[in-house]
């Protein structure tokens, strides 16, 4: 318990429905009403410090790095690392988030698409570009939040950045949607790539799915669950 207060590194699988905070949180109020956090060596308070490598959005699972204690002036270094998703991307309608935070809407063809179309596309998208994120994201544009913009309607300009995409696999295609894996740098949006997609391919398109398996060089094989981490701070604790 003193190494985990300290500092430590852990790896958390993430649920859907929750944001990274979320997780956070959980784990502060865990810490809050069931550890008694030992004074400085000057004999003052010390403060439960934790952050995350990395957001989430709460409709992705996935890989979640953690850190505490003296391991958060490690963030910056550890959320630089090449990331790969695994997830789907449904064809016939689009989303103004690109993915299911917003209803899907309109109505676009799919008869034309294929596995081998899709492919092709996908591996266009490859390479060192510049992207512009989605309206719906967490963005700060003027001191705001990007999505609590788009959410009242209004109309804002975000800047293009640089994102590299290392792999990009659609790994099947069922007429509606398809599977795919994407290797790419921090800060890439998978929806944006989504729509994208669908936009390059003659038809409509958003994400339905997303799970992070990789943050380099930690892979999602080696997480915990939330409750699995809870529990081994009470094994801890006793």
């Amino acid at each position: 318990m003193e190494e985990f207060i300290s500092g430590s590194l852990l790896l958390i699988d993430k649920p859907l429905g929750w944001t990274s905070f979320d997780v956070l949180n959980k784990i502060k109020g865990y810490v809050r009403h069931n550890v008694s956090i030992p004074p400085n060596n000057q004999g003052h308070a010390q403060r439960f410090k934790i952050g995350h490598a990395g957001t989430l959005d709460p409709l992705a699972t996935g890989l979640l790095v953690i850190c505490t204690g003296k391991m958060t002036r490690d963030i910056d270094g550890l959320q630089a690392g090449t990331k790969e998703y695994t997830g789907h991307i449904t064809f016939g309608k689009t989303t103004p988030s690109f993915d299911l935070e917003t209803s899907p809407e309109g109505e676009y063809k799919t008869s034309h698409l294929a596995f081998s179309l899709l492919q092709e596309i996908a591996h266009g998208l490859k390479g060192e570009q510049m992207q512009t994120p989605p309206s719906y994201s967490a963005k700060q544009i003027g001191g705001q939040r990007a999505y609590k913009a788009a959410r009242r309607g209004e109309l804002i300009e975000i800047p293009a950045v640089r994102i590299v995409v290392d792999d990009f696999e659609i790994e099947s295609f069922d007429q509606k949607t398809a599977a795919f894996r994407i290797v790419c740098s921090k800060g890439t949006y998978i929806r944006s790539l989504a729509n994208e997609l669908g936009q390059r391919a003659g038809s409509g398109s958003y994400l339905s799915s997303l799970r992070r398996t990789l943050s380099n060089p930690f892979h999602v094989r080696d997480a915990w669950s939330v409750e699995m981490l809870l529990e081994r701070l009470a094994s801890l604790n006793n």
